[in-house]
């Protein structure tokens, strides 16, 4: 598998988890900007870039603003077999940063 399809497959995962919590969910056209998805709800936005790795660490190269257009920003790794974390942007990330996504959601 590509990493394209790859990268696409976790971002479809994580747009119908949101989908079924009532997010309404933009998937940015060939993710070739700062971010993979926009989501909305309830007057909330968050901007997601999505990474995966089956790594013990993800080295992150990207936009590290916790903000975009003044919405939160936040960086979403799939570390496979389940491990999903969503954190601030930073340079190094380990499956024991950030939080779960699940957890994120439903604190968002």
């Amino acid at each position: 598998m590509s990493n394209k399809s790859k990268g696409y497959r976790i971002e479809r995962k994580l747009k119908l988890k949101l989908m079924d919590l009532g997010w309404k969910v933009v998937r940015a056209g060939g993710s070739l900007g700062e971010y993979d998805l926009i989501a909305f709800k309830d007057g909330r936005c968050v901007f997601f870039q999505i990474k995966s790795t089956t790594k013990p660490k993800l080295y992150y190269y990207g936009y590290m603003k916790e903000e975009y257009e003044k919405f939160p920003f936040r960086l979403v790794v799939d570390f496979g077999r389940g491990s999903v974390r969503v954190l601030s942007p930073q340079k190094v990330i380990s499956p024991d940063d950030g939080v779960d996504f699940e957890e994120f959601i439903k604190k968002i």
